[in-house]
């Protein structure tokens, strides 16, 4: 588990292929790796890595096939920076909110434009996730725990501060930009309860209005 709050920003050193997946080499600059372990997790834009091997430097993790099909991991070469945030402990500050590394889906960077020192985004989701979004509800970008200031359809918008700007890698992003998305663990379990029973029967459809009036949740 994570907060959300990035540590350091990293640089990819190596990306070497595996019998078909990937080893991620990560300088991770600043990052405080005294307390690091082998088998340890380290968020990097968003998705929780292993730590297969250590280094003065940093890190090595390998990245499956399924990680690179569902993320922007796949992108990633050498210099490419990153945003690392080691995994929380029971007495870790909680500035951000509960993020898992486990990356729902990739958005893409529609708008950015300036708002006094801030910067506006606006990004677009895929459209399975647009339900778990909520104006002023939290979501994870790249591993950056942010709020989302307003919502339309599956797009979304956040204002993001320049301290963020300077200790993520969101100010690189432009027009086309992807990014990693995690929605709130909130939203996904909430969904789940709903169903009820159904949620038992291998063909059920997710949450629908027949299912809500059925629960009594709508009349």
């Amino acid at each position: 588990m994570f907060t959300g709050i990035i540590q350091s920003i990293g640089r990819i050193e190596g990306v070497a292929e595996r019998g078909g997946d990937v080893r991620l080499t990560v300088d991770t600059g600043s990052l405080d790796l005294s307390d690091v372990m082998l088998g340890d997790s380290i968020a990097t834009n968003g998705v929780c890595l292993t730590a297969v091997a250590l280094s003065e430097k940093g890190f090595s993790a390998d990245v499956s096939r399924e990680s690179l099909s569902l993320t922007t991991l796949h992108r990633l070469k050498p210099g490419s920076r990153v945003n690392l945030e080691k995994a929380l402990t029971l007495n870790t500050r909680l500035g951000g909110h509960l993020v898992s590394g486990h990356v729902d889906g990739v958005g893409q960077v529609l708008e950015r434009r300036d708002d006094g020192r801030s910067i506006r985004f606006v990004i677009k989701a895929p459209k399975k996730l647009a339900k778990y979004i909520a104006h002023k509800g939290s979501i994870c970008v790249d591993g950056v725990s942010l709020t989302v200031n307003s919502v339309q359809g599956a797009n979304f918008e956040m204002n993001i501060v320049p301290h963020t700007l300077q200790e993520t890698i969101m100010d690189g992003y432009r027009p086309g930009s992807e990014v990693n998305l995690e929605v709130d663990l909130i939203a996904r379990y909430l969904e789940r309860l709903m169903l009820g029973d159904e949620a038992a029967n291998p063909d059920e459809g997710g949450v629908t209005e027949a299912l809500l009036k059925s629960q009594g949740f709508i009349r």
